[in-house]
């Protein structure tokens, strides 16, 4: 049996199969293989067209869990219905709860910042697992649709102790938190609060935090002034999009998805179906990719070499394609032989890699739990049942639903306190300018205070259903306190 690392490949859909032959030519040239051994799996565009929707075979997963390494190229998911994101159900699937990209700028990759001399360099540290992207959502009405947004406090906690501890492993002395907590004061709110809690546990590094929108703002007009942010899910997704547009395009953005036990390092550029098989396609991010996975298993020797070497080439003119220079462009293949004949070269100082002692991976492959994990922050939190929010399908004018909800909830424990619209209050009071749907939530408080904590789920739920007998009702949600605060959020203009 090999004693070498053995790391799953997964070569890609359209440009895919060139650009990783690309990279491994490329690391075999480094001395890579010497001590790495990559193992084919099943997924994407074959899988897909067999009938499986998951896009992967049951071996992939196996193999993936198995050795708790993944190396691969852009996979393209089916138009319309059936299967859903490869890239996704990987990175949910298997725990892997914090993507890393590095946005830097290149040496011969000309952008806006590159001409004007702005230097970009920063991380972008995205929670991987939780936000809409549970992809739970329903219809729930003839015109109202919903997205179920998911936070928890051990995933904030997850991602935010991964970016510190980056930080301290990268040299980085000030991270910073995008959110949108001012709107969403519970979901956003308690990853703030999260990383402001994590962050006590590293004093040496300075910490901010900015709204997401002023984040955005800030990257166009002083990307330098940042080093490494942490975000949500959908919103760390835009903003590193956003983040490749200012070095270059996706094809210069590498990205790697860091779990406890399996981790993933990927292309995140399209797989270009209009090129595929033409030797024009641009390795550089599935390579930058590949060199975040030689640091992750310790081989940073072989990583800041072949580092090197890549911007040397860039810097020498020596491009593909989709790159403007002097220079005639070469192909896939052609780009990789000359990195791999220039390595042991350097790029100028201000793109120069320090090249470490270490050249041999450390990586343990992960041994298979029995069971699923499951995780807690907070343990012995008092939580009590105040009422609940019934969400009720009715073309009704806001105060005639009024009238006869009142009339039904009359002798319960329960009093109708609010009703809202697509969030917005439209009783008791409100503004007759405020357009409504065919969806109300109505909101049910304790008539008396002196009951909260004193009765459990039954007495909402019946409630629940004798307003069901009067009323179309799509969903229904307890509302509590923890610790004797709210927990549940206001409606606007309450």
């Amino acid at each position: 049996m090999s004693d070498k690392l053995q790391i799953a490949l997964a070569e890609g859909d359209g440009i895919g199969p060139e650009i990783t032959k690309a990279c491994l030519l490329v690391f075999e040239a480094a001395g890579c293989l010497e001590h790495l051994d990559f193992i084919p799996v099943e997924m994407g565009k074959a899988v897909f067209d067999s009938g499986d929707t998951r896009g992967l075979t049951d071996s992939a997963i196996d193999t993936i869990e198995r050795l708790g390494l993944l190396y691969k190229g852009p996979m393209g998911t089916p138009s319309g219905g059936g299967g859903k994101s490869i890239n996704v159900t990987l990175r949910k699937t298997l725990g892997a709860f914090a993507n890393l990209r590095h946005f830097q700028s290149l040496p011969g990759v000309e952008t806006v910042y590159s001409q004007a001399g702005v230097p970009v360099d920063f991380y972008v540290v995205r929670e991987n697992v939780e936000d809409t992207y549970g992809g739970v959502e329903y219809r729930l009405t003839n015109d109202v649709v919903d997205c179920k947004r998911i936070i928890t406090a051990p995933g904030c906690d997850q991602v935010h102790q991964y970016a510190f501890e980056a930080a301290k492993s990268f040299g980085i002395d000030r991270i910073t938190c995008g959110h949108k907590a001012n709107i969403m004061k519970m979901t956003d709110g308690m990853f703030l609060d999260r990383f402001n809690t994590i962050a006590r546990d590293y004093p040496d590094i300075e910490t901010e935090d900015v709204i997401i929108d002023a984040l955005c703002m800030n990257l166009v007009l002083k990307p330098q002034q940042y080093k490494m942010v942490v975000l949500t899910n959908l919103q760390g997704d835009i903003v590193s999009d956003l983040a490749a547009g200012l070095v270059g395009g996706l094809g210069f953005a590498p990205s790697a998805n860091i779990g406890e036990k399996v981790s993933i390092f990927e292309a995140v550029h399209g797989t270009a179906p209009d090129i595929a098989g033409q030797n024009k396609a641009n390795p550089t991010s599935l390579l930058l990719s590949g060199l975040i996975l030689l640091r992750h298993i310790g081989m940073r020797k072989q990583a800041a070499t072949i580092e090197n070497s890549l911007l040397y080439t860039l810097e020498s003119g020596v491009h593909t394609g989709d790159v403007r220079g002097e220079k005639a462009p070469v192909g896939t293949i052609e780009f990789a032989e000359a990195i791999a004949s220039n390595l042991g070269k350097t790029p100028s100082d201000r793109y120069v890699r320090q090249v470490p002692s270490e050249d041999t991976p450390e990586f343990t492959p992960p041994e298979r739990p029995r069971i699923n994990r499951v995780m807690r922050t907070n343990e012995t939190v008092e939580s009590a049942v105040r009422g609940c929010d019934i969400y009720i399908e009715t073309l009704l004018a806001p105060h005639d639903l009024a009238q006869k909800l009142e009339l039904i909830c009359a002798k319960s424990p329960f009093k109708l306190t609010m009703m809202s619209s697509r969030g917005t209050q439209v009783w008791p009071t409100g503004s007759v300018y405020t357009e409504v749907v065919d969806y109300y939530r109505a909101r049910f408080e304790l008539r008396d205070r002196h009951m909260i904590g004193r009765i459990g789920q039954q007495k909402p739920i019946h409630l629940f259903e004798k307003i069901g007998e009067k009323f179309p009702v799509s969903s229904f949600q307890l509302l509590k306190e923890f610790e004797g605060k709210r927990g549940f959020s206001l409606a606007q203009g309450q």
